[in-house]
C-alpha cells in the first residue's frame, strides 16, 4: 500500500508538471513570478545594507519667528532643521524629517505656519509671507487645528512662537521652563496687576 501511494504521488506532480510545461502561459507565469521573487529578496538584501547612520542631534532652539523667518526651517538649510508653525506655536519637527522635509509628503508644511493647512486638509504651499490669524476658519477647522497642536505638541518640541506683525521677540533664558505659549500666568498678572502668592 505504501508503493502505490508513492506512485499516485508521482503520478500527480508529474501530471502537474507536464500541464504547467505543456502551456506557454503558464510558462510565462511561472517567469513573472520568479523575476518578482527575484526583486523582492534583493530589495531586502539591499535594504539592509543600505542603513544610514543617524543624523546628529541639533541643539535644542528657543525663539520666536516671524513669517518670514520661519521660512528658512524648511529643511534645505545647512542643518537641515525643520520647523513649522501651528495655531501660533512653533515646533521642530526635525525628526520627522521624511514627512515634513524636502521630498516628504507634507513638505510644503516645512519652515511655514500649517495651521490653515491642517485645518482645510490641504496640502499645498503658500509663497505668502503674511502672518495668517485664521480668523475667516469655522469652528469645526479651528478644532481640528487645535486637534493638530495638541498632536504636534506632543510629540515634537516647542521652540517659540510666531509672531504677529509689530509683536517683538521673546528673550527666553536657558533656564526657563515656561513654555513660548505659556501666558496664562502672564496674562493673569497683567489683569490683577501683581503677582500670585504660592
Amino acid at each position: 500500500m505504501g508503493d502505490s501511494e508513492t506512485s499516485e504521488n508521482v503520478g500527480f506532480f508529474t501530471s502537474v508538471l507536464h500541464e504547467i510545461i505543456k502551456s506557454p502561459i503558464n510558462l510565462a507565469l511561472i517567469g513573472v513570478i520568479a523575476l518578482l521573487v527575484y526583486k523582492i529578496i534583493k530589495t531586502r538584501i539591499g535594504e539592509k545594507q543600505e542603513i544610514k547612520p543617524p543624523e546628529p542631534e541639533l541643539p535644542k532652539l528657543r525663539r520666536d519667528f516671524t513669517v518670514k523667518e520661519l521660512r528658512e526651517y524648511d529643511g534645505n538649510g545647512k542643518d537641515g532643521r525643520v520647523l513649522i508653525a501651528v495655531n501660533g506655536s512653533v515646533y521642530d519637527v526635525t525628526k520627522g524629517k521624511r514627512f515634513y522635509g524636502p521630498g516628504g509628503p507634507y513638505a510644503a508644511f516645512g519652515g511655514r505656519d500649517a495651521s490653515r493647512g491642517l485645518a482645510t486638509f490641504s496640502v499645498t504651499s503658500s509663497d505668502n509671507f503674511d502672518y495668517d490669524d485664521l480668523s475667516d476658519l469655522n469652528s469645526m477647522e479651528m478644532d481640528s487645528v487645535r486637534e493638530w497642536e495638541a498632536q504636534f505638541k506632543e510629540k515634537y518640541d516647542l521652540v517659540g512662537k510666531l509672531l504677529k506683525p509689530g509683536e517683538e521677540h521673546t528673550h527666553y533664558s536657558d533656564e526657563e521652563d515656561d513654555s513660548p505659549n505659556d501666558t496664562s500666568t502672564k496674562s493673569s498678572t497683567a489683569a490683577t496687576g501683581k503677582e500670585k502668592d504660592e
